[in-house]
């Protein structure tokens, strides 16, 4: 395991935000780059206008032929959270605008593969397609853009991943990421895009007469959904995207959302008045992404798109009981991959710059949860592969801050020409395919390439403390503040503090999680570390740690009370 080094943030001068906070809130959105009051104004009047993005207006102008004509248009989908809610909000979307001819497809990642293949195209044709339109997808589907242009079909890109040297030929692109695109916000997610589309399409319609019976439909009840699918995608949360966040989780808070998402709430056992950011992130998202890593997405859209509290009710479940078999399966490659690992004897002196890890019996829809569980342990870039179709590997990478994975994977092309046989991706995450007896000439380049381009600097993991809270501090109504405000996700984190504590209870709960009583400056405070070295932990003998924690609310038969959720726990003193 690699070793983590804790170091404080820079306290910037805060006294210019006359944000309604606490003096400790107000801190730390400075600490955060905060440079005025108006970046925390989560009110939809902040939005960044929707044209500004380049494409905007002929996909509209796409959009509005095909109304006018009757064609048929399919949403293809992509087989994640974020395809799945982008491909819900579209549906829905076009319904609310008054298209008929509508219908979507997530193919089978297991069949189809990612993004718009020249067979996705053949089942979106046989579904009667006139037009195409990705969400979260295509961006790189040149041969699938050219197979739908040859059978006489209209194809529409929406996408965010980044672009290659060569874009589709598509009738048109919308991509905050395409060269030449003045949009402010280069982080939205698929489901962002989306939702950006039918805002400029409703303009576009509105601009055109079409609402003359009736007003143009309130695309707001559409947050909730573009929330669930921003967060889970771990797309940074800048301030275009903490609106669009803040916004979803009002709605859902007050009960103004799709029965799908109640329904995944009530399963995760969250409470919806109470909910935060990442909730969606650690409890909602891993439930609907399961339909995709085990059988079919659709399952997840379908979900989304029911109006039927009941039946979303036992939809949820089913994906609930999906997830379970996922976190199954995903223990178990994880122990494997680790079993491997340990074999090679690996400590800080020897880590390779990359970890690359191949098994033809692992669960291809799992490869990226085990990749990120691998990169949090040895704080490296991780690529775990399994088997493809004929001959071929499919890998899922997850990389840390300061390497951009998809750029380092475009150096290795460069290197290695046709090694690679496709990728995408973006700077943390990215998928790739290559044939099964390349495996170790690619990862030979590619650690031979990390370790040419990167600062030794950037392998060491570094968690930034927003310093020390005085035992006043440590109260329910500080934990709630900070429990509401941000939204805190990638790239705005939620804040971590650091302090030393007396030990005066620890015990086990769920097996494997120390739940720890701790006194500072004669307060005691419940804690608890999730997943602890049970080797270390418990040890009656520590009577002072060190932590580094978040300041949390513990819910639980009904009383709230404040709790530390340890991540980094250091004994500082023994008993003799």
């Amino acid at each position: 395991m690699s070793s983590i080094a804790v170091k404080k943030r820079t306290h910037v001068d805060a006294s210019f935000l006359n944000f309604p906070c606490s003096p400790l809130l107000k801190q730390l959105y400075a600490n955060r780059g905060i440079c005025s009051d108006h970046e925390l104004d989560n009110s939809t009047k902040t939005l960044l206008s929707a044209k500004q993005l380049k494409g905007i207006d002929a996909a509209c102008a796409l959009l509005y032929d095909a109304l006018l004509s009757h064609k048929k248009i399919v949403v293809v989908g992509d087989f994640d959270a974020d395809g799945a809610t982008s491909t819900a909000l579209s549906m829905l979307a076009f319904k609310a605008l008054g298209f008929i001819a509508v219908d979507y497809i997530v193919p089978n990642r297991f069949d189809y593969g990612y993004g718009l293949t020249p067979e996705t195209v053949d089942l979106a044709r046989a579904k009667g397609a006139e037009i195409i339109m990705t969400v979260d997808n295509g961006i790189s589907s040149n041969s699938g853009v050219a197979h739908a242009k040859q059978l006489g079909m209209q194809v529409l890109v929406t996408d965010h991943h980044l672009p290659g040297e060569t874009l589709p030929d598509a009738d048109a692109i919308v991509n905050p990421n395409q060269v030449g695109c003045d949009f402010p916000s280069k982080h939205l997610a698929g489901v962002g895009v989306a939702f950006y589309l039918m805002l400029a399409l409703r303009a576009y319609l509105s601009e055109k007469g079409y609402f003359t019976q009736q007003g143009a439909p309130n695309l707001a009840c559409l947050l909730d959904i573009v929330a669930l699918g921003t967060v889970a995608d771990v797309v940074q949360l800048d301030a275009n995207n903490r609106t669009l966040v803040q916004q979803g989780l009002a709605r859902i808070r007050a009960g103004i959302c799709r029965p799908g998402i109640s329904a995944l709430i009530s399963v995760a056992k969250r409470n919806q008045a109470q909910l935060v950011a990442s909730d969606l992130g650690f409890s909602l998202g891993p439930r609907l992404n399961a339909a995709g890593r085990l059988d079919e997405m659709s399952y997840g859209v379908e979900l989304l798109l029911c109006d039927d509290p009941m039946q979303a009710n036992i939809m949820a479940n089913e994906l609930d009981a999906l997830n379970q078999s996922r976190r199954e399966i995903e223990q178990g490659m994880q122990q494997e991959a680790l079993a491997t690992l340990a074999g090679l004897e690996l400590d800080e002196s020897n880590i390779p710059h990359a970890i690359c890890l191949f098994d033809p019996q692992w669960h291809q829809g799992v490869i990226g949860l085990v990749a990120s569980r691998i990169k949090e342990r040895y704080y490296r870039p991780t690529f775990v592969f399994a088997k493809g179709n004929e001959g071929e590997i499919k890998a899922s990478a997850r990389s840390i801050p300061g390497i951009h994975i998809r750029d380092i994977l475009d150096l290795v092309d460069k290197r290695i020409p046709n090694v690679i046989l496709k990728f995408g991706g973006h700077a943390m995450a990215a998928g790739l395919s290559i044939k099964a007896s390349d495996f170790n000439l690619f990862r030979e380049n590619l650690i031979t390439i990390l370790a040419e381009q990167i600062d030794e600097a950037i392998l060491t993991n570094v968690l930034l403390s927003d310093g020390q809270l005085s035992a006043q501090q440590i109260n329910i109504e500080q934990a709630q503040e900070l429990r509401e405000a941000g939204p805190w996700g990638q790239a705005f984190p939620a804040p971590l503090f650091d302090g030393e504590f007396t030990v005066l209870q620890q015990r086990l709960v769920g097996e494997k999680h120390l739940k720890m009583v701790l006194s500072s400056e004669g307060k005691s405070v419940d804690a608890i570390a999730f997943n602890v070295d049970l080797k270390a932990w418990p040890n009656p003998m520590v009577k002072k740690v060190f932590c580094v924690y978040r300041l949390d609310v513990n819910e639980f038969r009904g009383n709230r009370t404040v709790q530390l959720l340890v991540e980094l726990l250091k004994v500082q003193d023994k008993e003799s």
